[in-house]
């Protein structure tokens, strides 16, 4: 089967021929009849199998007819993260070289006046995320009642993050009459409860099974101790035919300081993650992109849909928390038919994640071994505790010669009770020495009513010769 037989246009057609593909993959070949026939849509296939083109090329046909009006787009596509709107956009730059349609990019992290100035010259497509989206919503800025086709991509990490409420919310905001798409590489409860919300009568493609992974990519587990993480990688990264890497870590300090630990080791990488503004994040892709670093260093911010050709080995620094995530991650090599692999290192506390993810994707992840795993900790020999010594303690051949320490003299002893003073004496002694020390306050006589009655100090008593 080739594109031509989709039902594409000609103009689409040359456009996909230009960026060198023949012939569509499952999902595109599945799925792009269904939507140029305007049908609602659940699609569940594993990432990196081109599921972005399956509704980014029925889309530019769709939208072929028909033109944009201020603030009303005319179609909207929700994606999860900045880096992945970014990813659609590129595609429909490219797809759609041969139409005029008019695309906006709304995400944060980037200035918002040139996106209102987009929307005031009205757009054809509208890619956002909601968080941007309904923030300019709420400011009566957009307008939502002119879109006639949703899309929301990633359905599961949307739900990962938070904004199944704000898509619920958007799909309030939408006309009823319109032609919605979900795709997902994996259907979880709440996510069947959404499509079943807001979906008509949907066609559901399931090009492979939920959450299983890329039959193209080699995965290892490599057991290692958590102090040798970093020294199993490097020697990882030295062995292998490593053309370009990602490396994904749980938390963004890690992904920080092994990119400045790979840096000293004279790798060239790079690193991305969330406490990176916009610019700073497209700028290392582009140097990843470009060929400038081998290795980009990256939390789960990268994991989805981020679409760097070539990519031959991806390293799991850390198992990841979420079994999903684990699919994601090894998805960003193996693309396209080509062939990748995948290694996670794996500490003692990491044998629960492993288990959940060979539970969620049916396989048995083969082990290897790199001499780096963690070994059973000895048992201590008891230490039978002395009695503390005062003083540093002596051979036995210097203790000999130490003479023996001569008996003390005897105290002499205190008196008896019956010597010592009376007590009448002492307290009378007593008296005298404290009659000796300078009056601090001499108490006055009793004075009048209104005058001052507290202690009067000595030294007004004073009086300077005349």
């Amino acid at each position: 089967m080739t594109f031509a037989d989709l039902g594409l246009s000609d103009e689409l057609l040359r456009s996909v021929n230009d960026s060198g593909y023949t012939e569509p993959t499952p999902i595109q070949a599945a799925a792009i009849p269904s939507v140029l026939m305007m049908r609602d849509l659940v699609a569940i296939a594993q990432t990196g199998t081109g599921k972005t083109a399956s509704f980014v090329l029925p889309m530019i046909d769709i939208l072929a007819q028909g033109r944009s009006r201020a603030r009303m787009p005319r179609s909207l596509i929700l994606e999860p993260t900045r880096e992945l709107a970014a990813q659609v956009a590129e595609n429909f730059e490219k797809y759609g070289a041969n139409h005029k349609l008019s695309m906006a990019l709304l995400i944060g992290g980037v200035s918002m006046g040139d996106q209102l100035a987009a929307l005031e010259k009205g757009v054809d497509v509208l890619i956002a995320t909601p968080g941007r989206l309904m923030d300019l919503f709420t400011r009566g800025k957009i307008l939502l009642t002119g879109c006639s086709m949703l899309v929301i991509d990633e359905a599961d990490r949307m739900l990962d993050m938070g904004f199944i409420p704000d898509i619920e919310e958007i799909c309030t905001k939408l006309p009823k009459q319109r032609q919605t798409l979900l795709f997902s590489a994996t259907m979880p409860p709440p996510i069947k409860k959404l499509a079943d919300k807001f979906l008509d009568n949907p066609k559901t493609i399931e090009v492979a099974r939920p959450a299983t992974t890329n039959t193209n990519i080699t995965q290892h587990v490599v057991p290692v101790a958590p102090a040798k993480k970093r020294d199993v990688l490097r020697k990882l990264l030295a062995q292998e035919d490593v053309r370009t890497a990602i490396i994904f870590c749980n938390r963004k300090t890690t992904v920080r300081e092994l990119n400045k630990s790979l840096q000293r080791a004279r790798f060239r990488s790079a690193e991305i993650h969330g406490d990176m503004d916009q610019s700073a994040r497209i700028a290392e892709l582009e140097r990843f992109k470009q060929g400038d670093v081998s290795i980009l260093v990256a939390s789960d911010v990268a994991a989805r849909g981020l679409d760097v050709k070539g990519v031959s080995h991806v390293f799991n620094f850390d198992a990841p928390w979420h079994p999903d995530d684990y699919v994601h991650r090894i998805g960003r090599t193996g693309r396209g038919g080509a062939t990748g692999v995948a290694y996670t290192l794996v500490a003692p506390d990491d044998a629960e994640n492993i288990a959940n993810i060979e539970k969620l994707t049916g396989q048995k992840i083969p082990v290897l071994d790199m001499g780096s795993a963690p070994t059973e900790d000895a048992p201590e020999p008891e230490v039978v505790e002395e009695a503390p010594r005062r003083g540093r303690r002596r051979p036995a051949a210097e203790a000999e010669a130490v003479p023996a320490r001569s008996p003390r003299p005897e105290r002499d002893e205190r008196p008896a009770r019956e010597e010592r003073r009376p007590r009448r004496e002492r307290e009378e002694r007593y008296d005298e020495r404290r009659g000796e020390r300078p009056a601090r306050y001499v108490q006055q006589d009793a004075v009048e009513d209104g005058a001052w009655n507290g202690p009067f100090p000595a030294f007004l008593n004073v009086r300077i010769p005349g």
